[in-house]
């Protein structure tokens, strides 16, 4: 089973989340694939299982290249229902639109049909990090691909 993740990165914050979620997900046993949301189409997303996008946070929302490729999967209305997503984001400060910028990629995600998993611990709608991968975002980068690989495997598997 494949998982994309997806990720749009300015100062490499957000890439080293995606590196880490990445790597996690191997490390349990799925394939993924890491790469630039720049470099994806939307076609591209009906080869995978799971999709996980990272985001900078700018003005509470997600950056306009992620939401390019969101916009454009407009295409595939009704083709992603069942798929597993998930999202993660970084920003410079706490209460910097962090949660707000990961639900605008979930809402697309939602009207997709996709499943979605919340967590009742660390961050509950998906990875955080402040200023930077701190030890406090890469524990929660990790349990957040464990969890989503597991979701992968227990739905799709």
């Amino acid at each position: 089973m494949k998982v994309l993740v997806g990720y749009y990165s300015k100062t490499g914050n957000t890439k080293q989340m995606a590196e880490l979620i990445a790597e996690t997900i191997e490390k349990q046993g799925l394939k993924a694939h890491l790469r630039p949301v720049e470099e994806i189409k939307a076609k591209d997303l009906l080869s995978y299982e799971g999709l996980i996008f990272g985001t900078p946070t700018y003005y509470g929302t997600c950056s306009c290249q992620v939401k390019k490729l969101l916009d454009e999967s407009v295409i595939l209305h009704g083709k992603l229902n069942g798929k597993i997503g998930g999202a993660f984001t970084s920003s410079n400060h706490i209460g910097g639109g962090n949660e707000t910028a990961i639900m605008s990629i979930l809402e697309a995600m939602l009207i997709h049909g996709m499943v979605i998993q919340g967590d009742s611990q660390g961050d509950h709608y998906g990875p955080v990090a402040i200023g930077g991968l701190d030890e406090r975002a890469r524990k929660n980068c990790i349990r957040f691909a464990e969890r989503f690989a597991d979701l992968v495997k227990k739905i799709l598997g």
